[in-house]
């Protein structure tokens, strides 16, 4: 199971472009798809504390992932495999990078990466939406989430509130409608 939890999350690591967000859709194939180590529903929410939780949601991520699978042990081994491929990859390339920054090929290569990055994001939104049920049927419920994806988008565009706040107020709303 460790070799697994390394394999799988360095994979991860290696192959996401665009930091941790852009990482939830291959990390959704190898966890629910792939190995089957757990429901979308447990995943979303793992998905939902790593991202209110300090530090990089992919590491996060892995640490809950790896925690479930192996204890913490592999919580460590998983953590250790996402960041990796990150760490090895920044030092050998940092260097050339900072010498080609201005090259025309090189700037133009990053402009079509950016947008594959935010469609990638997009993906993981639109997926964790549909597992939480939110298109599965229009009812008070689905238009309550609605409201609260919503207002946490106008909280966090227009009011420029800070992410925790709005995650905490959100969490409070849930706590009224639902609870």
């Amino acid at each position: 199971m460790l070799i697994q939890l390394f394999l799988t999350f360095f994979l991860v690591g290696l192959v996401s472009f665009g930091g941790g967000y852009a990482m939830i859709p291959l990390i959704q194939e190898e966890v629910l798809n792939r190995h089957h180590w757990m429901s979308a529903a447990q995943l979303s929410d793992i998905v939902a504390v790593a991202g209110m939780s300090p530090g990089p949601i992919a590491t996060n991520i892995a640490v809950a992932v790896g925690q479930q699978q192996a204890g913490w042990i592999g919580a460590a081994v998983a953590s250790l495999a996402v960041v990796l491929p990150s760490l090895i990859l920044i030092l050998a390339v940092g260097t050339i990078f900072a010498r080609l920054q201005d090259h025309p090929l090189m700037k133009s290569s990053l402009y079509g990466i950016r947008p594959v990055v935010a469609g990638m994001i997009v993906f993981a939104a639109v997926t964790f939406a549909q597992n939480a049920g939110m298109f599965a049927q229009l009812s008070w419920f689905t238009w309550s989430q609605i409201g609260i994806f919503a207002g946490s988008l106008c909280a966090l565009f227009f009011l420029h509130k800070h992410p925790f706040s709005v995650i905490i107020l959100s969490g409070l709303v849930g706590i009224a409608l639902y609870g």
